[in-house]
């Protein structure tokens, strides 16, 4: 689900893990994909091209540096898909991206609260 070497390069960014980095990262990332889904999911949402577009875009850099991969590649798809007025094959995206980011987010909970 996440690419561990991604997740080797955040840690090697704070040796000793003094600033929590990784953490804190996670976190946000967590934070802005719920906001994010929030706004797919928000009545009409789905049919409006700039808010799927904006969702896509911004979560396919910020999964990519966290290490989810599919994620990126996903989002990187619909936003292909809108970029080019592609209608077709756009809701089973969406799917698919809403579905991905709840995994990853599934994926994400045992590293930001060890104890579940």
């Amino acid at each position: 689900m996440l690419d561990v070497a991604a997740l080797a390069r955040l840690r090697e960014l704070d040796p000793g893990d003094r600033n929590r980095l990784v953490e804190r990262v996670l976190r946000a990332f967590v934070g802005s994909a719920e906001r994010l889904l929030a706004q797919l999911r928000a009545p009409g949402a789905a049919q409006d091209p700039k808010v799927v577009r904006h969702v896509a875009h911004t979560l396919k850099s910020s999964s990519a540096s966290i290490g989810a991969m599919r994620l990126s590649q996903v989002c990187a798809a619909v936003e292909l898909l809108i970029r080019n007025d592609v209608t077709e094959g756009l809701g089973s995206q969406i799917e698919t991206l809403e579905a991905e980011v709840r995994a990853v987010l599934q994926a994400l909970q045992p590293m930001l609260d060890p104890t579940s």
